[in-house]
């Protein structure tokens, strides 16, 4: 007879030694009975409605779960929230700019009544002049407590009024700029529709009102006088406020006091005073806000001493200690032709210098 777990004939020809099942290794887990697409009936109902031994089961679901439907439908209901606040935010960028305005300026030479006072010591006339109160540097340029308006916040705000004074410590204060040489460090905090014009201003200067370097910038003829003191004396004001709900202005007012030597000149050389009141209009949208930078729209310069005989569109060419200023006055203009701004001069008060 067979072993107890034999067939009587034993094991059949061909089988695995050992009468082991070939199908011993094959585990149908409960998944895999759940997974089946066939199912077996029972023998009841077999018996009671005369069915086939098996029926197919249907197919499992496989769409998302309910979390995972959740989950996309609070990520439709954030992306339409955020579509809805870009379209009804306050400070959504217009779909179109205003074109940009070009700068018209304005430069006054304001001529000495007398020999323009001189002395060895620049802090000395600095102490003997109305700058003796006035602070070095940027330090003269402070910025005024901020606030938002209708339309800006109070770093837009913040951000106009720092932009503005980039401008004009680069533009007044930087030595590079003030004796000539440097002009890209202003360039790059303008507008871009208002660069041709400034490089144009510096390729082919015009007394138009439009086109003088020094409505751009302070810089003197390097030529005629160098900086005694790099430590400009300043003092002014700055205000920004909204214009529309599309543009911040930012007006300047500023009074710098230069101490100036002759060109080439030693230390022995007696230093004079150099005045100029300047006040710029800057504009801002929200391109320019963000980008750092300004439309500059007016630029208004009274600066002295200054010869009136002389042209300052290009560069200043201040009067120096002992000097005097030459007879006659800037060429007649004609204010029938157009085109052209009329000349103005003014004389320099005498208060307005140091008393030595």
């Amino acid at each position: 007879m067979g072993g107890p777990g034999n067939p009587p004939e034993g094991t059949p020809e061909g089988a695995p030694g050992g009468g082991e099942d070939e199908y011993r290794s094959v585990v149908f887990d409960e998944s895999f009975v759940r997974a089946a697409r066939l199912q077996e009936f029972s023998a009841q109902e077999r018996i009671d409605d005369h069915a086939p031994a098996v029926r197919r089961r249907p197919p499992l679901r496989r769409g998302l779960s309910r979390q995972a439907l959740v989950l996309v439908l609070l990520i439709a209901v954030a992306f339409g929230t955020a579509i809805y606040m870009g379209v009804r935010h306050p400070y959504q960028t217009p779909a179109a700019q205003e074109p940009v305005e070009p700068l018209r300026m304005t430069v006054i030479p304001l001529a000495p009544e007398g020999k323009v006072p001189g002395a060895a010591d620049p802090a000395y006339l600095y102490e003997h002049s109305p700058a003796a109160q006035f602070r070095t540097g940027a330090e003269g340029v402070p910025l005024p407590a901020s606030r938002r308006t209708a339309h800006f916040s109070d770093s837009q705000v913040v951000s106009a009024l720092t932009t503005a004074k980039d401008y004009i410590v680069r533009s007044a204060l930087d030595p590079e700029v003030l004796t000539g040489g440097e002009v890209r460090a202003v360039r790059v905090l303008l507008d871009p529709d208002q660069l041709d014009q400034f490089d144009q201003s510096f390729a082919r200067p015009t007394a138009d009102g439009r086109h003088a370097p020094t409505g751009w910038l302070v810089r003197f003829d390097p030529s005629r006088a160098e900086l005694a003191d790099r430590k400009v004396r300043v003092q002014g004001t700055l205000q920004a406020a909204e214009a529309d709900a599309s543009t911040l202005e930012v007006t300047a007012d500023h009074t710098f006091v230069y101490a100036l030597r002759a060109a080439g000149g030693g230390d022995k050389d007696e230093v004079s005073l150099f005045t100029l009141r300047r006040e710029l209009h800057f504009r801002f949208d929200r391109d320019d806000l963000r980008l750092h930078q300004a439309q500059l729209l007016v630029s208004y310069v009274q600066a002295g001493p200054l010869s009136c005989a002389e042209d300052s569109t290009n560069h200043l060419r201040p009067l120096l200690a002992g000097q005097t200023a030459k007879e006659g006055g800037p060429a007649g203009t004609d204010p029938y032709a157009t085109g052209g701004a009329t000349a103005l001069c003014g004389t320099l008060a005498t208060s307005a210098q140091p008393k030595v």
